[in-house]
């Protein structure tokens, strides 16, 4: 039972990378202006100001497209090791522990872009905090996922007897 549960959260981290990449490139307008938004730093005032503060569009897509890369892998890698840990789900424990590396990296892929993408680049760097508008929209959904998967990781992680 316990090891279904760890394939379906897999299963569960594969889907929010793929959903989150198909509404991205679906809304790619809506993708590079949250991140235009965040590079700008014009949605507080004095923020558009400061030496940090770029519209540069290179960047942008540059984000954008880490914001992409990121989700596809760590959607991919889930999937991978879902499908993996499904083939060792009888097997014995060292057989499952296996299965499960690729899953673990592609959680660990999914928090490193949450962490760094949002949480060093947009928040520290940018100074994301500081903006009414976007605070919680972006930062709070980071949090969040980033949270759940890491909570998903280490039951997944967790030895099986």
């Amino acid at each position: 039972m316990l090891r279904m549960l760890k394939i379906l959260l897999i299963v569960s981290v594969a889907s929010w990378g793929l959903l989150g990449v198909f509404n991205n490139i679906l809304d790619w307008g809506g993708t590079t202006g949250a991140v235009g938004a965040t590079t700008s730093m014009a949605t507080f005032e004095g923020g558009a100001d400061d030496w940090r503060a770029t519209s540069n569009p290179a960047i942008i897509l540059a984000g954008a497209l880490f914001i992409v890369f990121l989700k596809s892998t760590s959607a991919i890698l889930c999937l991978t090791g879902a499908w993996q840990m499904w083939i060792a789900r009888a097997g014995d424990a060292a057989a499952f522990a296996k299965a499960k590396t690729l899953a673990l990296a592609g959680c660990a892929v999914a928090i490193l872009m949450l962490f760094s993408g949002w949480i060093v680049i947009a928040d520290t760097w940018f100074e994301l905090w500081r903006s009414d508008v976007l605070r919680e929209a972006a930062l709070d959904s980071a949090f969040r996922y980033c949270g759940m998967i890491g909570l998903i990781a280490l039951f997944v992680g967790m030895h099986d007897e």
